[in-house]
Parts: C-alpha cells; structure tokens; sequence
C-alpha cells in the first residue's frame, strides 16, 4: 500500500544503486529535461538508468543523503553543503564514463549541466539534484515522504535547500513545501521552460517541533 510505502522511507545503500538509478531512470523517462538533452534518442531508457547508476556511484551515495523507501518505489538525492559540484579532477574521472553511456549526446549534457552550475547559489544549502518516485506509483504521495528527511534536517540545522524544477507538476509540489521560485531559465534556445527553487528553513514551533507541509 502507498501508504506503507511512504512510511518506509529510509537512507538507501550502495548496495541498492541499480534499483536506484533503475526507479530514477523510470522516473524521468518522459521529463521534459531530459528529452531535449537526450532529444530523443531510442536508447534514452538504458542511457538514463548507466547515467544514474554512474553518478550514484561515483558522487551521490558517499554523501550518505540518498533516501529511498523499503521496495525502492521512489529515490530522492540530495548533496551535502558546499559539496553540490565535483572537483576538476572528479569531473574528468567522470568524463570517459558519461562519453560510453551518452555518446554524441554528451556536448548537450555538459552543456545543460554548465547552465544549472553557472547560477548556483554559493549561500551553504541542502542541494537536491533529483527526486523520483516510479511512474507505477506516482501520485500517492512518495514524493513528499522522499523529500521530508532532508527537509526535516534543513529546519532543525537552519539551513537552506535549493533545487531546480523541471515540470510544473513538480514545481508545484516544491511550492507546498515551502520552496518559492528564484528565476525562471532554459537550458538552451529551444529547451523547455524550468524553474529554480530555493526554501528558506521552517522556525521551530511552539511546542519545539518543525513545522512540515502536508505531503501528497
């Protein structure tokens, strides 16, 4: 039941990564991003599945902020402050990796990931790349039980989270939970419209707990 899904939610581990990059690759299989960075290429479904796998290896499962929920319905990944971009050196390590997985289409992803770096807030926050909840089980809520540990962690650090918005569905769930829009911008000339989110943290209530959005 989704409502037992949603209460599963839990650290994931690294031994979980295909599932993982699996459900986010079913996730955004269909996201407007993704279909104009990969324009739509046949092999996008593998493409997205090695490209998740590569980087929940090689830089989002040691920060040990990935959650998952206990049949991997949904992931929901998360960076640490100050540690949103990869070291020069990382990034070349990463280079020969993305080139085997997205072939000729890796100029348009450096490209889109040059737009999202070039106006990152430098302000110390929570950074979520990316949250996804299989299409199977979309609707039901997961996303927003993904997304509350980080959240949760936010508030009682008074600490800010930032993340960027592909679709206006999920802008919209963003807004419940606080996150408002700082700008809206295209990763290219004919790229769908996306928004950039920040959330400022929730002061402590009255009776010492963090005020929470209700979740979908």
């Amino acid at each position: 039941m989704a409502i037992e899904e949603a209460a599963s939610v839990r650290p994931a581990d690294p031994s979980e990564v295909p599932a993982l990059a699996k459900a986010l690759a079913a996730a955004f299989h269909d996201d407007p991003a993704f279909t104009w960075v990969l324009h739509g290429d046949p092999r996008r479904a593998t493409m997205l599945a090695r490209g998740f796998e590569l980087f929940l290896r090689r830089v989002w499962m040691e920060q040990r902020v990935t959650y998952t929920t206990a049949t991997v319905a949904g992931v929901a990944v998360w960076e640490l402050p100050g540690q949103w971009k990869p070291s020069v050196a990382r990034q070349l390590r990463l280079l020969p990796g993305m080139i085997r997985i997205f072939g000729r289409r890796v100029p348009r992803l450096l490209k889109a990931i040059f737009t999202l770096e070039a106006r990152h807030p430098s302000e110390p926050h929570y950074y979520l790349p990316f949250v996804g909840v299989d299409p199977r089980w979309q609707g039901r809520g997961l996303g927003s039980a993904l997304l509350a540990p980080i959240l949760e962690r936010c508030d009682s650090e008074s600490l800010p989270a930032f993340l960027e918005a592909s679709s206006a569905r999920n802008r919209a769930m963003y807004e419940r939970h606080g996150f408002t829009v700082t700008e809206e911008f295209r990763l290219g000339r004919s790229a769908p419209q996306q928004w950039r989110m920040w959330r400022e943290p929730r002061q402590a209530s009255a009776g010492g707990g963090a005020l929470t959005s209700a979740g979908r």
